[in-house]
C-alpha cells in the first residue's frame, strides 16, 4: 500500500541583514615637513651637550628625528635670556618665513626672574605670537612651567618668590591656551620632572634625558593633534656627552656664580616684598 506523502517547501529565503551606517573614514595622519624651535636656552638645547665640543642638541633636534623632518625643514632661532618679548620680535620673524607645520616655544622663565615681570604683557605677547604663527598655518605648542624652585635649591624667601612668580605666568598663559584653543605642554606633569637625573649640573637646563622628555611630550601632543610620529623619542640617553667635574666646575665660575649674581640683584627686591607680606600675615 503505497501512503501520500505531502512535501512542503519551505522558503529558505535569507532574512536581509539590518542596514549599517557606514564606517567614519579615519582621516590620515598629517606629516610635520617643517617645525620651529622657538625661545630661550632650553630651546637652544644647552644642558645636552654633543661630543667633541659640537655644540648643544636638545628637544627641537629630538623633535625633529621623531617627526621625520629633513635637516632643510628645521629652524631654531632661539637663544639664551630670550624673554616672551623677544621671542615675538626677534624669533616670529624669521620662523613665519619658515613656514612652519609645527612651532614648539619654550620660554617665560626669564621673565620671571627680572624685576619688570609683568604677566599681562607676556600673555599679550604669547597671544600676538600665536595668532601670528597660525596665519601660516601652523600649529603651536608652548609650555606651562614646573616649580623650579623645587629643583634649584634657594633660601626660603626667594624660593617662596619664584615660587609666586611661576605661578602667576602659568595662570597667565594658561588663560591664553584656553582662549586661543592651544595644547600647551606642562612641565610639571612630564613623569621624573623633578628628579635630579632630567636636569644638568647648573639645575637650571634639562639635562639629556630631560630634553628626550621634552621632545617626548611635545610629539606626543602632537599625535593627539594626528601628526604622523614616525620614530618616537627614546628615553634612553645616547649621543650627548656627561660634563665632566672640571666641565661642573668651570660652568659654575665662569657661567653659574656670574648668573646668580645678577639675576640675584634683579630678584631681590620681589623677594624681600614676599618676605614683608610674609611676616605682616603673622
Amino acid at each position: 500500500m503505497v501512503v501520500g506523502v505531502t512535501v512542503m517547501s519551505v522558503d529558505v529565503t535569507p532574512f536581509p541583514e539590518p542596514s549599517r551606517p557606514p564606517l567614519a573614514a579615519v582621516p590620515p595622519l598629517r606629516r610635520a615637513r617643517r617645525l620651529v624651535v622657538l625661545g630661550d636656552s632650553t630651546a637652544v638645547g644647552l644642558g645636552d651637550p654633543l661630543p667633541r665640543r659640537g655644540g648643544w642638541r636638545g628637544v627641537g633636534p629630538l623633535a625633529a628625528a621623531a617627526l621625520g623632518i629633513e635637516t632643510s625643514g628645521y629652524l631654531n632661532p632661539s637663544f639664551a635670556g630670550a624673554r616672551m618679548r623677544c621671542v615675538l620680535t626677534e624669533q616670529v620673524p624669521a620662523a613665519v618665513a619658515h613656514r612652519p607645520d609645527v612651532a614648539l616655544l619654550v620660554a617665560g622663565m626669564n621673565d620671571t626672574l627680572r624685576p619688570d615681570f609683568d604677566a599681562a604683557r607676556i600673555a599679550a605677547d604669547l597671544t600676538e605670537v600665536i595668532r601670528r604663527l597660525r596665519e601660516t598655518g601652523t600649529t603651536v605648542l608652548p609650555v606651562r612651567f614646573h616649580d623650579h624652585s623645587k629643583i634649584f635649591r634657594l633660601p626660603p624667601s626667594l624660593k617662596r618668590a619664584l615660587s609666586a612668580r611661576v605661578a602667576e605666568l602659568n595662570a597667565a598663559i594658561d588663560d591664553v591656551a584656553a582662549r586661543e584653543d592651544v595644547s600647551c605642554l606642562d612641565l610639571a606633569r612630564l613623569p621624573g620632572a623633578y628628579d635630579l637625573a632630567s636636569w644638568s649640573v647648573d639645575r637650571l637646563h634639562p639635562s639629556e634625558l630631560g630634553h628626550r622628555m621634552l621632545a617626548s611630550g611635545f610629539t606626543g601632543l602632537l599625535a593627539d593633534a594626528g601628526f604622523a610620529v614616525p620614530e618616537p623619542v627614546s628615553l634612553t640617553c645616547s649621543g650627548g656627552v656627561e660634563p665632566s667635574t672640571t666641565g661642573h666646575v668651570g660652568w659654575l665660575v665662569l657661567k653659574g656664580i656670574p648668573w646668580l649674581w645678577r639675576r640675584g640683584r634683579e630678584f631681590l627686591p620681589y623677594a624681600a616684598v614676599i618676605m614683608w607680606n610674609s611676616f605682616r600675615a603673622r
